[in-house]
């Protein structure tokens, strides 16, 4: 016999219960929106007291800024040049400038050590030649420290404090091979300086990459992306000189001598070659950037060679202009810039990419 189905039966009763429990959730829902007080909002006063004002970052894209160094036909720094002493070209077409294009600027700087093979007995020279560096720079410049051989190691983030360099110094440990291309492409896109500073980038190497990484393109194009000056203190004399002399002792030798250490010979005869090539593209890397290459012949000349970097950072114009292309397209727009007086050298960046 087949029973009539009832209201009540199994289906029903599941229904019935869904419906009660949303009933009794929704109650539940309301009364907690209804006891529950939004957070406060944190004071004006609590807000200021979290923020430094050196980590807020004011970028006005339509301006340029353009580190310039001039020299005298003697070499010699030159000083007290005003706005209308310059002249600035992008693309060949010359640039208005204003009353506020000349502007005292800070710089950020980043110190870099070439902790391989090449120099790694030198490093306490290195030590008291960025000591005396760091002495030279006014109050509100700021430093940083980075060690690259078989890594790229930041040692010390931006500071003031010359006790945190000097901590951070007898942190550098000896290392073999040298990522070069690495350590500038990183230093350059990731040590970025505050939005009202220069950024220069201070090297001691002798630039001869590994090859286990970036290329020379690729660090090139980053420090003028990022609009970095960088400065190369180049060992290459140095080492020119220690492995041209280690060359003709080898080669001076009998027949037999000269046989027997061909290996090395040849290896000699490479390095020198390496060398050379290394040091086209460090007066690349400098020239493109506005920087300059110094190739000291002893590591007992890295104070003196520090110490006159400083001195150009210091007596260095940071120029401002408003390009006339206002194109927002991301391509690379080539500057040029000059003084009214044809005997002097100007050092400036390339040119720089408009932004996107």
């Amino acid at each position: 016999m087949v029973r009539a189905s009832s209201p009540f039966n199994r289906t029903n009763c599941i229904s019935w219960r869904c419906v009660l429990l949303l009933t009794f959730l929704f109650f539940v829902s309301s009364l907690t929106a209804q006891t529950q007080k939004p957070a406060p909002s944190p004071t004006p006063n609590q807000a200021e007291e979290e923020i430094d004002p050196a980590d807020v970052i004011s970028v006005n894209t339509a301006e340029v800024l353009l580190p310039v160094t001039v020299r005298d036909g003697s070499g010699r720094l030159v000083l007290n040049l005003t706005r209308t002493d310059f002249k600035v070209f992008e693309d060949g077409l010359e640039q208005p400038l204003s009353e506020l294009s000349l502007r005292q600027v800070p710089v950020d700087v980043v110190l870099m050590v070439d902790a391989s093979s090449s120099v790694s007995d030198n490093l306490e020279d290195f030590g008291r030649a960025v000591q005396g560096f760091a002495s030279h720079l006014d109050v509100n410049d700021r430093i940083s420290l980075i060690q690259f051989d078989d890594r790229v190691l930041l040692l010390q983030d931006w500071t003031k404090s010359q006790v945190q360099l000097r901590r951070a110094l007898r942190r550098i440990a000896p290392g073999m091979f040298t990522r070069f291309h690495d350590a500038v492409l990183l230093a350059t896109r990731d040590q970025l300086p505050r939005g009202n500073a220069r950024h220069a980038m201070i090297v001691l190497t002798d630039g001869i990459d590994s090859g286990r990484g970036s290329t020379f393109e690729n660090a090139l194009r980053s420090a003028l992306q990022t609009q970095t000056t960088v400065y190369v203190v180049s060992n290459t004399e140095i080492e020119r000189a220690k492995k041209q002399a280690e060359l003709d002792t080898l080669l001076t030798g009998s027949s037999s001598t000269v046989k027997f250490n061909q290996i090395r010979i040849d290896d000699l005869r490479l390095g020198l070659v390496a060398l050379d090539a290394s040091e086209k593209n460090l007066s690349e890397l400098t020239r493109a950037t506005g920087g300059r290459l110094y190739k000291p012949t002893s590591f007992g000349d890295l104070e003196r060679t520090y110490a006159e970097v400083a001195e150009e950072l210091r007596h260095q114009y940071a120029l401002y202009y408003t390009p006339l292309n206002k194109r927002r397209d991301g391509q690379f727009r080539r500057v040029r810039v000059q003084t009214t007086d044809p005997t002097h050298v100007t050092s400036a960046r390339i040119g720089y990419f408009a932004p996107k």
